[in-house]
């Protein structure tokens, strides 16, 4: 299961992030990830692989939100840019030429965390660049 890799990964990078807080009793509320199409990976299934494995840690609460990023290809014959299908073998609608450029939809990262203080501050977030 390709979701249990990649919570792995973010869980290490979740516990890397608590460790250089000033703070690392900050609460966690809310991981925003950005997970693109062309990665194969299930946003639902990430979610429920992530709720699993959190429960009874200090991310036990905590939810993640997931926005998908399409899956978009550049023609560099023609350079026109597309939504690259199995269908069509990731060939360029307009020309046929093969795929050799992609625009977007291999990201999988930790856009920002929300998260409160220990002492019950306001929420707060911060931007995070980790993963692939």
């Amino acid at each position: 299961m390709h979701e249990v890799d990649m919570t792995k990964c973010l869980l290490i990078s979740l516990n890397e992030w608590r460790q250089r807080r000033d703070d690392p009793s900050a609460m966690v509320e809310t991981v925003h990830l950005d997970v693109g199409r062309f990665t194969c990976v299930e946003p639902d299934q990430l979610v429920t692989t992530y709720n699993a494995v959190v429960q009874g840690s200090w991310l036990d609460g905590s939810r993640l939100t997931i926005t998908d990023i399409p899956f978009v290809g550049r023609c560099l014959v023609c350079n026109s840019t597309y939504d690259p299908v199995p269908e069509s073998a990731y060939r360029s609608p307009c020309c046929d030429h093969p795929l050799e450029e992609i625009v977007s939809g291999r990201e999988l990262r930790i856009r920002s965390i929300d998260y409160r203080s220990a002492a019950g501050a306001a929420l707060e977030s911060s931007s995070i660049q980790r993963m692939r």
